[in-house]
């Protein structure tokens, strides 16, 4: 059995890793591949990254699309192989006229809770203007879902299950640059990437807006490294690339902004 207390030191999102862990646990057991529920990024991050560390398990992150935030984790011993098949998702359409009621993504996700689930059997939500909508969840949610789903806000839906490939996705907005610097100081660096100021990045920083790798971090002297992803809500994901010390001894530092 895996040492839950000594693999949960240090973590923030310790309730969803000790949930992980238990079904790590159950893999080895029974030799058989085992599901999670879905995972938000911060949680899901810190649970491959606390698996890195054990050659025993095998863990493979699957959402239903390449860019998916939430997703599943498929573990197994690590004999036995993974692929994105075994993790059991499925897509519904939430289909309905919101034309003149205009639904975000907090409406959907409020209408799939409000049928009595919890958020941890859905995945992501692709709002579609005036369409509706499309979610991902466990497989064992679409009948029920299918029958109760039926309103958001005031629009009657109509819930249907569909074909993961005809998702619509949106692929994420990207812009590469590179900047050179004289440390590699969050502030610094993220101020460059997200193109503003630095005292309102160290105030950003400081009111606990800012994520190195989806945990928040207060200080603005933090040093980034080689792919550190840096995010902002409300304002995107900053990605740090390669690294390389310029001949007056700065640093030159690639970056890739998402939004």
């Amino acid at each position: 059995m895996l040492p839950k207390d000594d693999l949960l030191k240090g973590l923030e999102n310790r309730e969803a890793v000790s949930r992980v862990i238990d079904r790590a646990n159950q893999a080895i057991r029974t030799w058989e591949v085992v599901l999670t529920d879905f995972l938000s990024p911060p949680e899901l991050f810190e649970a491959q990254q606390m698996f890195e560390r054990l050659t025993d398990i095998n863990l493979l992150a699957w959402g239903g699309y390449p860019q998916a935030e939430r997703q599943r984790l498929a573990i197994a011993r690590s004999e036995l192989p993974l692929d994105d098949s075994q993790v059991e998702l499925v897509a519904l359409s939430i289909a309905g006229n919101f034309l003149f009621d205009t639904a975000t993504h907090r409406d959907f996700l409020g209408a799939l809770l409000g049928t009595g689930i919890v958020r941890e059997k859905v995945g992501d939500v692709l709002v579609l203007g005036d369409r509706g909508a499309q979610a991902i969840v466990v497989p064992e949610l679409v009948e029920f879902l299918t029958m109760s789903l039926t309103q958001v806000r005031s629009v009657p839906v109509t819930t249907k299950r569909l074909p993961l490939d005809e998702l619509k996705v949106r692929p994420p907005k990207k812009k590469e640059m590179t900047t050179v610097e004289a440390s590699l100081r969050l502030d610094a660096i993220a101020s460059a990437g997200f193109g503003m100021s630095r005292s309102k990045m160290v105030n950003l920083i400081n009111s606990g807006d800012v994520r190195v790798n989806w945990k928040t971090i207060t200080q603005a002297s933090h040093s980034l490294n080689a792919g550190d992803l840096v995010s902002i809500r409300g304002k995107g994901r900053l990605e740090v690339g390669e690294i390389n010390i310029t001949k007056k001894e700065r640093y030159r530092v690639e970056l890739t902004r998402f939004s």
